[in-house]
């Protein structure tokens, strides 16, 4: 597993989402995931649209994933 695959599955899971995720050591990452569908859902709402995007892979292949879920006017916002 690395950052690149885990990007790749959030973006096909959430299209016209920007994805941005880093980890090196190929078990723990951190994603910054900006996406209209995002709108009006709150933290815990959001984090679960992006855990179903890796399916069985979270607790298992993925051991930790920090997630940043943001609008893209909360993105503008900073």
């Amino acid at each position: 597993m690395n950052a690149d695959f885990v990007r790749r599955l959030i973006e096909a899971g959430l299209p016209g989402a920007r994805v941005h995720v880093e980890g090196a050591d190929g078990v723990h990452f951190e994603a910054t995931i900006v996406s209209e569908a995002f709108a009006g859902k709150l933290p815990l709402a959001r984090h679960r649209m992006v855990y179903a995007t890796l399916g069985e892979r979270m607790g298992g292949e993925i051991h930790a994933l920090a997630l940043r879920t943001l609008t893209p006017a909360e993105a503008e916002r900073g």
